[in-house]
């Protein structure tokens, strides 16, 4: 088996190199900071000076920086890449950039996998994340055993790019519901809640009910018809949504707070849930 390498070791790729030292195959890793390849060198891990090397040894090659001009810069492994060479790309770049960097080494039996990762830096540790491929049938199948030293679960969505997509749509629900918490602590706030208790029971009860994955089972967003038999689940919860969303919104106007997602959120609920507004 031959070796991997990784290329990038931050708060991300540091932890999940750290996974694929005991590689059969061994393990190859750069970084632009020489210090941050001495922790995974001392534990087996080959440091080498740049990308170029990386890629002379390796023939699946794992690329973690921080984004695209980075990623673009370290295209330079394709002057050293060995035909049947699969790079895959964990950073969270632009639509379009894995395409393009797979047409640069179109012919030389090169193959570009975008495999942008899930889970933060618990997931990175822990050897648990989520990973969303996009890529060739048979590169996407060269990258499972090294990607399940550092992930979970893998889900090969499509051709190159897919994956990015695939992340950007995720990400998307990550950071608004970030702000939607944000704008939550503002109206328990407001209300003199304790926001450390508050905090305590999303956790507790997204742990049970799987957090905004939970209506996440539909494979269309069509509006469902009535004798679809999740018509009556979802306008069900319409129904309470709602509800519940009403009375927060009059709590703000209340206490003086202003809640434009919430309002926003009340509007196009329903049409999220694929179900019409309750008369």
């Amino acid at each position: 088996m031959s070796a991997v390498g990784f290329i990038g070791l931050g708060q991300m790729g540091a932890p999940m190199a750290s996974h694929l030292v005991e590689h059969p195959g061994g393990l190859v890793v750069c970084d632009a900071r020489a210090e941050a390849s001495e922790e995974l060198a001392s534990k087996g891990a080959k440091a080498v000076a740049t990308p170029a090397d990386v890629a002379a040894s390796a023939d699946v090659i794992s690329v973690m920086v921080l984004d695209d001009d980075q990623v673009r810069g370290e295209n330079g492994i394709a002057g050293t890449a060995k035909p049947g060479t699969v790079v895959a790309i964990h950073s969270t770049i632009r639509t379009g950039t894995a395409e393009q960097l797979s047409e640069h080494v179109a012919g030389r039996d090169i193959s570009i996998v975008d495999a942008p990762v899930s889970g933060g830096f618990m997931g990175a540790h822990a050897g648990t994340l989520a990973v969303l491929v996009g890529g060739p049938d048979a590169a996407v199948e060269r990258c499972r055993e090294p990607f399940g030293r550092w992930a979970k679960l893998l889900v090969h969505f499509g051709p190159t790019g897919a994956g990015t997509r695939a992340k950007l749509a995720r990400n998307l629900l990550h950071f608004v519901a970030f702000t939607a918490a944000g704008e939550a602590q503002q109206l328990a706030d407001a209300a003199g809640l304790d926001l450390a208790k508050l905090a305590e029971v999303v956790r507790y009860s997204d742990g049970i009910t799987g957090g905004p994955a939970a209506i996440m089972f539909r494979n269309s967003v069509e509006r469902l018809e009535l004798t679809d038999p999740l018509y009556e689940v979802l306008a069900h919860v319409r129904t309470l949504g709602e509800k519940d969303l009403s009375l927060a919104l009059e709590l703000g106007e209340t206490l003086g707070v202003a809640l434009p997602l919430a309002r926003l959120a009340l509007e196009r609920f329903a049409a999220g849930l694929g179900v019409p507004n309750e008369a």
